[in-house]
């Protein structure tokens, strides 16, 4: 009875020393953890004062995701022998000066993606990759300061496909106005005079015009975190119909040195385009359709996969 009341004990006095120690190095932690966030809370506020000092800043990250797949006499599926795949790249990239007179901000962001789906068994198919995501955005802003948040402004930006159908259609927007930036990471663009050029064989479609451009743009990088997101958005004067806007957001998250996840998603409202895929793809005989008939759905992609920090 000694022994076992002895071990009781001895048991409780370890279980009490182990919950003392668990809880003590708890809020050990706790401490360490705050004191983590003051450094990080220091060197934020140094970086800022870092990124207001003139003189060019660049930066760079993109996201790469892959997905390949091979079934042979996988007989519970339709086609027991395939081999299927998936590829998409996307690249973010700036460049922006900055002096007490003026600014100057470039940007570029390129997302590709190639797919394949191949039946072993079907000798008539098509085994390669085929072009799918297909996105080239670049522009230019140039800026004389009035004051240190409201400068006049040119921007020129340019959009197309690069792996097919190059610049059918392409966009050139070119314009004067304003710009706004309450910070050094956003920047909101405003220009009532502006000229979309569109480049496209089919001339009964795609339509260039007169219009007002609104640009807004932030990013931003901090510590293992860099964000992008950009809405580029064109009102076209003559007719509504020629208006279109693209809005492109980019995260990533460096896990290791400078690997990590990274995530992209895009929107767009584009008529012209949505008119000249229907017709290309009616029925032989069809009528073609117009701007009112037409169904100017949503266009969106996105992507997922490992990122890579410059």
């Amino acid at each position: 009875m000694k022994k076992i009341l002895l071990s009781l004990v001895l048991l409780f006095t370890v279980s009490t020393a182990i919950a003392q120690t668990e809880a003590e190095l708890k809020a050990l932690k706790k401490v360490k953890q705050d004191s983590i966030a003051q450094i990080q809370s220091r060197v934020n506020a140094i970086q800022g004062k870092i990124d207001a000092l003139p003189g060019w800043k660049k930066g760079a990250f993109g996201t790469l995701g892959v997905n390949l797949s091979s079934f042979d006499n996988w007989y519970s599926q339709g086609s027991a022998n395939v081999s299927a795949g998936n590829i998409g790249l996307t690249a973010n990239a700036f460049a922006n000066l900055k002096q007490p007179k003026y600014f100057w901000r470039n940007s570029l962001n390129i997302n590709l993606g190639w797919v394949k789906f191949d039946d072993k068994d079907d000798p008539t198919d098509d085994d390669s990759f085929q072009e799918a995501t297909d996105v080239f955005n670049i522009s230019s802003l140039y800026g004389y300061k009035l004051t240190e948040k409201i400068a006049v402004s040119t921007l020129a930006e340019y959009r197309t496909t690069i792996l097919s159908n190059f610049n059918d259609p392409g966009y050139l927007d070119v314009g004067v106005g304003a710009t706004w930036t309450p910070t050094d990471n956003l920047v909101v663009v405003v220009h009532p005079l502006n000229y979309n050029f569109v480049f496209a064989k089919n001339d009964a479609v795609f339509e260039s015009s007169l219009g007002a451009k609104v640009v807004a743009d932030y990013t931003r990088s901090i510590g293992k975190v860099s964000f992008k997101s950009n809405l580029s958005a064109f009102y076209s004067y003559e007719d509504s119909d020629l208006s279109n806007y693209t809005w492109i957001n980019s995260f990533g998250y460096t896990l290791w040195k400078n690997i990590g996840v990274g995530f992209e998603f895009g929107l767009r409202g584009n008529k012209q385009e949505a008119l000249n895929f229907a017709n290309d793809n009616l029925a032989v005989g069809a009528t073609p359709l117009d701007f009112d008939t037409v169904d100017n759905k949503l266009q969106s992609y996105y992507l997922v996969g490992l990122n890579y920090k410059f």
